[in-house]
């Protein structure tokens, strides 16, 4: 590994450490506001947070002579803003209604079964998937069951609604595999939740009841989810992905769910039992599993990569 992908590596393996950390906030933050009120002021803080860096960075540009983006450069920025935007929402918003009936721990577990959906979700598009894919899926499936199943073939209400969001985790990574490369990846950052925090404004707005002495009351949790998980991590993401081959960027963010179990631990001292913990080794080891090649078969030029 060269020194460029290694710091590539480190820069997402950071952001994973970030938003593992994040999900005790978020679960915190529930005590004092609802989901989308949440989503959408930890929305708005790190797009305040990005807009400010942007701000400074561009007049630092300026001042060593960097010519301004062209219109067709204008235009593409503003294109990736609002697409990772709208590809935000949905799972951001999903993740928090979940963490109202699921703990810190169980959610970055589940979340974390993003690796083995991108590659399926991009068969759609004509990818092919390796067989270890396919094998990480029945492993992780195994893993769901141990660690969300209750009794009978029933899956908690928080576990449902994470695991579905997964799907739209997927398509939000896939969007900023697509961007990254292409456009100043702070500016994307700062507009997408600038995007998702309307969207989530609104949705509080028609089904919740927003109050400035309760957002105040869940200060904290919303400085730390929307400075550092939204504004920086999810700004280190889109770098990291510039730098880092795809699978390896994978692995890395697949770390929040180890982290996400360790803050747990330590800041709410939260058990697993021994079934639930081998569920998440279960699904730990197929989301680490579908980014490695054994060489099974003759692998297609345009397999998908996480």
């Amino acid at each position: 590994m060269d020194r460029k992908n290694l710091r590539g590596s480190l820069i997402l393996l950071l952001c994973a450490l970030i938003w593992g950390c994040a999900f005790v906030a978020q679960d915190v933050g529930m005590n004092y506001v609802e989901p989308y009120t949440f989503t959408a002021a930890r929305s708005f803080i790190g797009a305040a947070a990005l807009l400010l860096f942007s701000t400074v960075k561009d007049a630092a540009a300026r001042k060593r002579g960097v010519q301004p983006p062209d219109k067709a450069a204008k235009k593409l920025q503003l294109k990736a803003g609002l697409c990772a935007g709208i590809a935000l929402f949905v799972p951001a918003a999903m993740q928090q209604i979940g963490l109202v009936y699921t703990s810190p721990g169980k959610s970055g577990f589940i979340t974390a079964m993003y690796i083995v959906v991108v590659p399926i979700l991009g068969m759609f598009f004509g990818k092919k998937a390796g067989l270890n894919v396919w094998i990480s899926v029945a492993i992780a499936i195994a893993g769901l069951y141990l660690l969300c199943m209750k009794g009978q073939l029933t899956i908690e209400r928080g576990d449902a609604i994470t695991l579905v969001s997964v799907v739209f985790w997927a398509v939000q990574i896939m969007t900023v595999d697509y961007f990254a490369p292409r456009v100043d990846c702070v500016k994307m950052t700062c507009m997408s939740f600038a995007v998702c925090g309307t969207l989530a404004a609104v949705m509080a707005l028609l089904t919740e009841t927003p109050t400035w002495p309760a957002l105040v009351q869940c200060a904290i949790p919303l400085l730390y989810a929307g400075i550092m998980s939204s504004g920086v991590a999810f700004t280190l993401q889109a770098i990291g992905q510039r730098m880092t081959a795809p699978t390896v960027a994978a692995v890395m963010m697949s770390m929040e769910s180890v982290f996400a179990a360790l803050a747990g631990f330590v800041l709410f001292n939260e058990r697993f039992n021994n079934r639930e913990l081998m569920g998440c080794l279960l699904m730990l080891a197929a989301v680490i599993l579908a980014q490695i090649d054994f060489g099974f078969g003759k692998k297609a030029k345009n397999e998908v990569q996480a």
